[in-house]
């Protein structure tokens, strides 16, 4: 793109020679407009005898640069990959196991409004969406991962998981 720039301003430089020695000519004869476009045309076939000449060495240059490349070599960690480490998969997820998450365990919901929640005192009974019997619903970290059932274990609550969600039923749920 810069020879044909090049190229361009050369021409136009040319163009523009050419119309100053019109105007001059005029008055002047014409054994001087004929040695100034000589001495243009001389200047011209230098510019393009230096371009030639950098496109030239470019292209050995290039050549030059081709020959000293090669195919890459790698090698073939097929086997490394293959090769059953004992400790990996233990180490791997040493990391998570102090992660810690929230579960908590769902009767039903309901919606009430201020002056309702008020109104509430010791014996008051809230209605649930759910009906007796059905499963309560275990979150972790606010995401829906198992159904259960409430259960009696030494004086305190407990739940049994009867349903653990599928991966496909928690993207379904996400949508």
């Amino acid at each position: 793109m810069s020879e044909d720039v090049n190229q361009d301003l050369l021409a136009e430089q040319w163009a523009a020679a050419l119309e100053e020695q019109d105007d001059d000519s005029i008055g002047d004869g014409t054994s001087q407009n004929m040695s100034q476009n000589e001495a243009l045309a001389e200047e011209w076939a230098a510019a393009l005898a230096s371009e030639e000449q950098e496109i030239v060495q470019k292209e050995k240059e290039q050549s030059v640069l081709s020959s000293k490349a090669h195919e890459a070599e790698f090698k073939d960690l097929t086997e490394d990959a293959k090769a059953i480490r004992p400790e990996s998969g233990k180490h791997e997820l040493d990391f998570i196991l102090d992660i810690p998450l929230d579960v908590s365990a769902e009767l039903g919901r309901t919606r009430l409004l201020i002056n309702e929640l008020l109104q509430l005192g010791q014996g008051s009974v809230v209605e649930l969406n759910k009906l007796a019997g059905e499963p309560l619903e275990i979150f972790v970290n606010g995401k829906l991962v198992a159904r259960g059932e409430a259960v009696v274990i030494n004086e305190k609550f407990g739940v049994r998981l009867t349903d653990i969600i599928s991966p496909i039923e928690r993207v379904k749920q996400l949508a």
